[in-house]
């Protein structure tokens, strides 16, 4: 596992895309935090991050399948996951050192992000007047969301060897079980099954972290989901 995870951050590196999609990232980020008068948090008169927040998991439901499209899908066109999976390391060995590389790579992302909030910070009134846990909360939620999101990318690199087909059906798929059941929850009313499909969406699991208390419900859900999609890609994997 640990030769396929410095090959996929190797790999990565090497390749001019890479930079291209981190500086799309923060650049977006930046524009819209910073920049754009609906979303300044200048304009805001808070200090608080509740933008942020709220704004980075739309972004990085496109942003982790740009990264993931080309684990798998690559290594069907290119003939080369046959032999991969001919070496001495299971499937799961396989899946998990690509899960850790693309998940790391989104972590790293995110690192300076940490700017804003040591911007915030020092802006307040006074200085230190935002709210620390809450945004701990909210970033232990994104790294989690982070995991879905890669999870599903890997899995939906598997299912051939188009990477934009797997970049669509990745994007496609972390929106809806982000947003998608929840939608569909607000226009079911106050039945069970409206309620139900608003806990299983991700925003709503995501949104009760950033609270500024880590809940283990929370966090089980996410990793379960994340495992869930990882096994979904060794039995694909087992198919090939």
């Amino acid at each position: 596992m640990l030769s396929i995870f410095r090959k996929e951050i190797g790999q990565f590196f090497s390749s001019p895309i890479a930079y291209i999609i981190l500086g799309v990232f923060l650049g977006v980020l930046g524009l819209l935090l910073w920049v754009f008068a609906d979303t300044n948090l200048l304009d805001y008169g808070y200090a608080e991050m509740g933008q942020f927040f709220s704004l980075t998991p739309w972004v990085l439901l496109f942003m982790a399948p740009a990264i993931t499209m080309r684990s798998i899908a690559d290594e069907v066109r290119g003939g080369t996951l046959e032999w991969l999976l001919t070496k001495p390391v299971s499937r799961w060995g396989v899946v998990l050192g690509k899960f850790w590389a693309n998940w790391l790579l989104v972590a790293l992302a995110l690192l300076p992000t940490l700017i804003y909030y040591y911007s915030l910070y020092q802006l307040g009134n006074p200085p230190g007047n935002i709210d620390s846990a809450a945004v701990a909360g909210s970033y232990v939620g994104l790294l989690l969301l982070a995991g879905v999101f890669v999870a599903v990318g890997l899995w939906a690199s598997s299912l051939n060897d188009n990477q934009v087909v797997a970049f669509v059906v990745g994007s496609v798929v972390s929106l809806v079980l982000y947003a998608g059941f929840s939608t569909v929850s607000g226009l079911l009313g106050t039945s069970d099954l409206a309620y139900w499909l608003s806990y299983v969406s991700l925003d709503s699991q995501y949104e009760a972290l950033g609270r500024g208390l880590v809940d283990t419900r929370n966090v089980i859900y996410l990793l379960s989901l994340t495992s869930l999609f990882l096994a979904l890609t060794e039995r694909r994997l087992g198919g090939r």
